[in-house]
């Protein structure tokens, strides 16, 4: 007997999302169903290409139409994504779907190598990735990227002109670097900063993005409310280091994206610097810092943890040499990290869609 498409939606409309506690075809998620004799091919699009859930859903469709349909079929799944624009977006920097926020509560916690880090990751797994240094005061994306000497040059936008993102390691960055002189201290006072800043978001060729990653600067002050209201930010991240008064601090750039008017979803908290392992011990943790700190602040918040990362040997003098880039030993561990974020922004985007036709 012949089977229809209607057959083999019906067989998979038992594979349920995990994320979205819904079946893969009420979501979405199948398209383009073939069948030609025993042979089944179709599309599974999946809301992000760092999908942390793909191996599962794909072996769930896998088992759904061998148990529901046939042994026989030769099944070809053609794994794909599609980043939806979170609602937030609408009208905000054309071709941008969605603008993550990484913040800190105070210098020194590594903001910018975690901002770089999961920019890279996401743009490894597919994504189109831009990174915006937003730090006004202390741009390190530059060195971090080996950008240093890169001088903006325009570009005709649709009715200005803008100024074009460097390309590097596929990504699309952008500092406020770029537009001072080296060694030239930025000593702006507060709507001084402000002006340059909302320029600076509207003025930078960002094309077609499906995450776009701000760096932004350490601490609650006019800076990151500047950027809050200019941007329609669709989420933030919290990074921290393990010591009591960087938790203190982090847990007040949490609650600044919860104050009244503001109200930017945070997605999760990141710790840096969370152990240390020697060459001569491997798999042995030092906890120099302490433990569990911020595992402390996600239960107290309500945030969820996306992940810990180790002090690297060597890192320090790498970032120096701005070869980061494509040479980041954190990197393996971003991977499960950056999955937990957008995983958790796609939930987000989700609910806000169910709510807005609800």
């Amino acid at each position: 007997m012949e089977i229809t498409p209607k057959e083999v939606l019906q067989a998979l409309s038992v594979v349920i999302d995990p994320d979205f506690k819904k079946d893969i075809v009420t979501l979405g998620m199948v398209r383009h169903i073939n069948i030609d004799g025993n042979k089944l091919s179709f599309d599974l699009v999946l809301t992000t290409p760092a999908c942390p859930l793909k191996d599962l859903l794909e072996k769930g469709c896998r088992d759904a139409i061998r148990e529901r349909l046939s042994p026989d079929f030769i099944v070809d799944i053609n794994v794909t994504s599609e980043v939806r624009k979170n609602i937030f977006m609408q009208g905000t920097l054309d071709g941008v779907k969605n603008v993550i926020a990484v913040a800190s509560g105070k210098g020194g916690v590594g903001k910018s190598t975690v901002s770089l880090s999961l920019a890279k990751v996401l743009a490894d797994s597919g994504a189109k990735v831009g990174l915006m240094d937003a730090d006004i005061y202390g741009p390190s994306q530059p060195t971090l990227t080996g950008t240093e000497s890169y001088k903006p040059t325009g570009v005709q936008g649709k009715d200005k002109n803008l100024m074009k993102a460097a390309e590097v390691g596929g990504l699309k960055v952008f500092s406020i670097g770029y537009l001072v002189e080296p060694g030239v201290a930025v000593a702006w006072r507060g709507p001084m900063m402000s002006t340059a800043l909302r320029q600076f978001v509207s003025d930078v060729a960002w094309g077609e993005l499906d995450y776009l990653i701000i760096d932004l600067p350490p601490g609650t002050g006019d800076a990151q409310l500047t950027l809050c209201s200019a941007l329609k930010i669709t989420g933030a991240v919290i990074v921290t280091t393990p010591q009591k008064v960087a938790m203190v601090d982090a847990d007040r750039a949490l609650q600044m994206f919860r104050m009244k008017g503001l109200t930017v979803p945070v997605l999760g908290i990141i710790e840096n610097m969370a152990w240390f392992e020697t060459p001569e011990l491997p798999g042995r943790k030092f906890y120099i810092f302490g433990d569990s700190a911020a595992k402390k602040l996600s239960e107290q918040s309500g945030v969820p943890l996306l992940g810990s990362v180790p002090i690297i040997e060597n890192l320090s003098s790498d970032t120096h040499k701005g070869s980061i880039i494509e040479n980041n030993p954190v990197l393996p561990y971003f991977k499960e990290i950056a999955g937990n974020l957008v995983r958790n922004l796609a939930i987000q985007t989700q609910h806000l869609q169910e709510s807005q036709t609800s």
